[in-house]
């Protein structure tokens, strides 16, 4: 069995004020639910950017396969310069449960990732449970909530005859 890895990184300075600050708006923004979830974005954004990194003495093609990738994912750069400057609330943008709100399918994140967890959204056609889903560009407009659909149910009524 293969053993699981963690995707993010602790910050050195666990007790740095300007920092902590950062995060708790970040976290209130978004909804999130732990610190976890900005350390995890965070270390999304620099392997992304130690990719641009290598891309730089690279073939054209290569960069623009690159950069495909992440117009997919819904980040606009059309540079390695603009691949550096990402930051961690722009990956953010491009959760599930923060597009969900965007599209008012909810009124705040936390209502969002209420709805997504129990299983009430769905992307394309399809039930995601995942809040931190990253939406691709051509399914944003494919997000919908699941239409409830309310059964008739018909009175049973007694013969006169006592059947």
């Amino acid at each position: 069995m293969k053993r699981k890895h963690k995707k993010y990184s602790k910050p050195k300075r666990p007790f740095d004020k300007e920092r902590i600050d950062e995060e708790v708006k970040i976290k209130e923004e978004f909804g999130l639910k732990n610190k976890k979830e900005i350390w995890r974005a965070d270390a999304k954004i620099k392997l992304i950017r130690e990719k641009a990194k290598k891309l730089i003495p690279a073939e054209q093609k290569d960069r623009e396969l690159f950069f495909e990738k992440l117009k997919k994912m819904g980040l606009e750069v059309k540079s390695i310069a603009d691949v550096l400057s990402l930051e961690k609330r722009d990956y953010l943008q491009r959760r599930l449960q923060t597009i969900v709100v965007k599209k008012r399918l909810a009124t705040t994140p936390k209502n969002a990732r209420q709805f997504i967890v129990h299983k009430k959204i769905l992307v394309n056609g399809r039930v995601v449970d995942s809040p931190s889903y990253i939406v691709p560009k051509n399914l944003e407009d494919k997000i919908s909530l699941i239409k409830k659909e309310i059964k008739k149910t018909v009175p049973v009524t007694k013969n006169a005859e006592g059947d």
